[in-house]
């Protein structure tokens, strides 16, 4: 865990907890010394990348946590630079939950799982969205996917502020039609 995601998750009342519980003292010490954490490196790029799917969460203006999956091609969620993810916001069930969330709060939590490795990624970071006009559609062109039937919309560009590696505790490994054709897939050799 970085510093600056300890600094962020790690409000008074998280604290009060982790001193009733015995890991306060743990914690301070990463929000004392610990590596930042708000660059990605290249560690964080290719699990990234590798991904097909991610857990977006949103804050509405009643309070109210938001929670998406988002899915698509291998690296359809692209790393920009050190600080900057974006990917092609597709036309789905047209309830723009997200979209409007965020109109109020450019604040989402990214959770992005590898099942299979037993690891997760979680990503703090501010959005936003650009949605018609010329730089929005060069964008939008460079982060398109192959998929034929694919309609963007907007595309979202989210400006990392922090990240944290999750212990793979609890993960049940799960895999998709992908993987498994890859392990029952003869070798040669």
């Amino acid at each position: 865990m970085g510093r600056q995601f300890a600094k962020l998750a790690f409000t008074p009342l998280v604290k009060r907890q982790q001193e009733l519980h015995g890991s306060r003292r743990q914690y301070q010490r990463i929000e004392e010394s610990g590596e930042p954490g708000s660059q990605l490196g290249e560690d964080e790029r290719e699990f990234i990348e590798a991904r097909d799917g991610f857990y977006m969460a949103s804050v509405s203006e009643t309070g109210w946590p938001y929670i998406q999956f988002r899915g698509g091609p291998k690296g359809f969620l692209r790393v920009l630079d050190d600080q900057t993810l974006g990917f092609a916001d597709l036309r789905g069930n047209r309830q723009y939950i997200s979209v409007g969330n965020l109109q109020h709060d450019d604040r989402v939590a990214l959770f992005l799982m590898d099942y299979v490795g037993q690891q997760r990624l979680k990503i703090l970071g501010r959005t936003t969205i650009l949605e018609g006009g010329d730089a929005a559609q060069e964008l939008i062109a460079k982060l398109r996917t192959s998929e034929p039937n694919a309609l963007p919309e907007r595309a979202f560009v989210i400006h990392v502020e922090a990240f944290d590696w999750n212990c793979p505790q609890h993960i049940t490994p799960r895999f998709t039609e992908e993987e498994i054709r890859d392990l029952l897939e003869p070798r040669n050799g």
